[in-house]
Parts: structure tokens; C-alpha cells; sequence
């Protein structure tokens, strides 16, 4: 009876490592961004990214692959979108317990006066703060959708982004 204890110990926790790291596989239908961008709706307003100024970056480093899908707009709002531990297509929760290896920031720039730019960021508690869905990777482009709520750590103020999709280029 003790050894059957252990070996469903050993696979309870397997089960919470691999949940913790990637909720589902379904990576959903890619969001309909235009190629080259990043979309989204921040508190109700459109964004749209440039083109010129969305990318994504994988690298791996130590055996652990990293995600990064960045894009902004002319107006210096940006997102960035990062997964620690990326394997592949399949939907990441942003935050929730101690899983910071994916986040998610939109950011204001204020190019006059940097040190006035304001970021929200999740996730901010231990809480899940939303989700990355990766839809299609190859080695050109990947695809998905992303929600989250990011907090900002100045005045405590959120931002709630969603509808949020990227069509970004390596």
C-alpha cells in the first residue's frame, strides 16, 4: 500500500509539472491578424502594430526554449508577449502561482520624456492574469491570440487587453 502511495504521488505531481506549463494543446484558430502585426483592444481601443516593428524570437539556452512576439506602433504603445519553457502549439496561462515563465506587458512610451513611459504588466499577483495561444509555429512566422490583464506598478491602475491576435514574423 505505501508503494502504491508513492508511485500516485509521483504521478499527481508529474500531472501539476506538466499542467503548470502548458494548459492545453489546442492552440486555437490564429486570430485573423494581418501578417507582420500584432492586434488587440486595450480597455475597449483598437491597437494595431507596425509591420516594421513586430517580431518574434525563439531561442533556446540551457535546454528551456524561450517565445517572444514584441510588436508596437507608431505612437510608442507596444506588446510583448514572452513564454519560458515553450514547446510548441497550445495555450499558456499568463501567471497562476508561481508561474512568472510566461507574461505579457503593454507599454506607453514617452519618447520626450522616457522616464514618464508607464508599463502593465501581468502577471502581478499569484493569480492567472491571462492567456498566450499559440495556434501555428514553422520557421518563418507563428500565429495565435493573447488576453491579459497587466497592472501597473506606479498607480496600481489595469489595463484589460483582449480580442488580442499576432501574425508576427522571425
Amino acid at each position: 500500500m505505501k508503494r502504491f502511495k508513492n508511485v500516485f504521488l509521483v504521478l499527481l505531481l508529474s500531472v501539476a509539472v506538466v499542467a503548470c506549463n502548458k494548459s492545453d494543446d489546442d492552440g486555437g484558430d490564429g486570430g485573423g491578424a494581418a501578417e507582420g502585426t500584432v492586434t488587440a483592444k486595450v480597455d475597449g481601443a483598437n491597437f494595431t502594430s507596425m509591420s516594421i516593428a513586430t517580431t518574434a524570437v525563439q531561442t533556446t539556452a540551457g535546454g528551456v526554449t524561450t517565445l517572444r512576439i514584441q510588436g508596437s506602433d507608431a505612437d510608442g504603445k507596444g506588446i510583448i508577449l514572452t513564454i519560458t519553457g515553450f514547446d510548441g502549439t497550445g495555450s499558456y496561462d499568463v501567471g497562476g502561482g508561481a508561474d512568472i515563465f510566461t507574461n505579457a506587458i503593454y507599454v506607453e512610451a514617452n519618447v520626450s520624456n522616457p522616464t514618464d513611459s508607464q508599463s502593465w504588466m501581468a502577471p502581478f499577483d499569484e493569480s492567472v492574469a491571462g492567456e498566450i495561444n499559440i495556434s501555428e509555429i514553422n520557421e518563418t512566422n507563428v500565429t495565435g491570440t493573447f488576453s491579459f490583464t497587466g497592472k501597473n506598478s506606479n498607480d496600481d491602475s489595469t489595463k484589460n487587453i483582449t480580442e488580442g491576435a499576432f501574425n508576427a514574423n522571425f
